[in-house]
């Protein structure tokens, strides 16, 4: 039988631990945390609930594909809900844009701002299903692990305008400067700039019209656990608190994988589901010929990091929806702080989630959960977030304060956060950047991160550093491709 060991326990590993043991291999999975789930632990103070991971599911289809991989149903072992407002826009100037499903609502909001716009949005999302077709339904799953696969690509991607940055497209078809922020929001929800990133992310409108914004009761850590359930009814063992030093490579094969404590794990094929830097810097033997061309630092760009603050109140905000972008008074300035400059500046924007708006289950009665992420710059910034840690939480209180959750400063306890300080240490990403390497044009499809290793034929990446990004969609679908190469391999 054969067999493959998945490092790295997060959504792209379980993905690819489940298809590869529906391939018929005997499957191990390996972590450091105690915990599966990667970045998707669940963290518990005072009696609140906080995910640490993604909050948002907007392709639910690609979680019950795995469940059906076994002949069994998503909704036996988790429960998604759809949320009826995605999004609620916040402007420094106290103005909100209410973004629902419902397309109707959705112009009636866009024509408080700009009756003109209203047929630019259309316009635009009629291109974003071209692009989604394209980009999520033909080549997210497709491998580009050669330079003539994207040749094949590249009229089609050129006619799409996937030459433009998401706002630079958002523009072409909206004119209102507040409407071209919300609408290019979305490569910030996968740690790029939408100033820099590829509009090939523009297929996010469509995904989100097609498939709608969900929400996993118990929260992601719920589903975590139904995912475990099924990797050990489907006989995939499970090693946790477990550190791999590095992929064994044999013979121009990779072999298996050598623990810390000088386990050897021997496999078939490894699969490598964590931050593809680090792997290829801490992990692997720098004899491999390709190993200085793969992705220098110096030619990379990364993600942004993260500063994420989690806190209880022991009040409840009805008021506040359960997903909110709040909007600093600066932009583009302050985008090239985050990813150009890599300063921390005094101004911020804010993702505002508070899941007790669909499950109050999260917190004690009365009171509600909130997890806020601010977008900063990653380690490369140099900042001593020991310092700068603190002063942002309490700026962060201050400005929720006196807009979004009054009376904030007095009611908050339970509050803790993570900085790129911890990305870096809890899970190994380097520079400490929130979602590996930044998704840009010249760092995407056949300039990702490959899905198999150029010249070690069985070793193969899944997860937000490789093919085709980062988000939940993202991962999940790294590890349809890992599952197309391996089907080709044996063919």
């Amino acid at each position: 039988m054969t067999t493959t060991v998945v490092v790295g326990a997060g959504f792209g590993g379980i993905a690819a631990a489940l298809r590869c043991r529906a391939l018929g291999h005997e499957v191990v999975i390996v972590d450091r945390l105690d915990k599966v789930g990667g970045r998707a632990q669940v963290f518990e103070k005072d009696g609140f609930l906080h995910d640490a991971g993604p909050t948002v599911i907007t392709a639910p289809f690609l979680f019950d594909e795995l469940f059906e991989l076994f002949g069994k149903r998503l909704q036996d072992y988790a429960e998604f809900v759809p949320l009826d407002t995605w999004y609620e826009f916040h402007f420094d100037d106290h103005t909100r844009f209410s973004y629902k499903g419902d397309m109707a609502h959705t112009l009636r909001e866009i024509a408080r701002f700009s009756e003109a716009d209203v047929r630019g949005y259309q316009k635009l999302l009629a291109l974003s299903e071209k692009i989604y077709k394209l980009g999520f339904e033909e080549l997210s799953s497709s491998p580009f692990t050669s330079w003539t696969a994207m040749l094949k690509q590249l009229p089609a991607l050129i006619r799409l305008k996937s030459y433009l940055t998401v706002h630079g497209l958002v523009r072409t078809f909206i004119t209102h400067e507040k409407l071209q922020k919300i609408f290019s929001v979305h490569p910030l929800l996968v740690g790029g700039n939408p100033f820099t990133t590829t509009s090939i992310y523009t297929l996010i409108h469509y995904l989100e019209r097609k498939w709608g914004i969900h929400f996993c009761m118990g929260g992601t850590g719920a589903l975590v656990a139904g995912l475990e359930k099924l990797m050990i009814e489907e006989g995939i063992g499970i090693k946790l608190n477990t550190d791999v030093d590095h992929i064994v490579v044999k013979d121009g094969r990779a072999s298996g994988v050598r623990t810390r404590h000088g386990e050897l794990l021997e496999a078939d094929n490894v699969i490598f589901n964590g931050d593809a830097p680090h792997a290829y810097r801490f992990l692997l033997p720098k004899t491999l010929r390709r190993q200085k061309l793969r992705r220098p630092d110096w030619a990379t760009e990364y993600s942004m990091g993260l500063f994420v603050l989690y806190f209880g109140t022991r009040r409840t905000y009805p008021d506040a929806a359960h997903h909110t972008i709040w909007f600093g008074p600066r932009h583009k300035e302050l985008l090239e702080d985050i990813f150009t400059r890599h300063v921390v500046p005094e101004d911020f924007s804010l993702y505002v989630h508070r899941p007790t708006a669909t499950d109050p289950r999260f917190a004690p009665v009365g009171c509600d959960s909130f997890y806020v992420l601010c977008p900063v710059s990653n380690l490369q910034s140099g900042t001593n977030w020991s310092i700068e840690g603190p002063r942002l939480r309490d700026r962060i209180v201050n400005a929720l304060d006196s807009t979004l959750l009054p009376g904030l400063r007095e009611t908050i306890c339970a509050d803790l956060w993570m900085t790129p300080e911890d990305f870096k240490t809890r899970y190994r990403s380097e520079h400490g950047a929130g979602f590996s390497i930044a998704p840009t044009l010249t760092q995407s499809a056949y300039f990702r991160y490959h899905n198999r290793d150029p010249d070690v034929p069985n070793l193969y990446f899944t997860g937000a550093g490789t093919h085709p990004g980062a988000g939940l969609p993202g991962v999940l679908c790294s590890a349809k491709v890992v599952q197309e190469l391996m089907s080709k391999a044996t063919r």
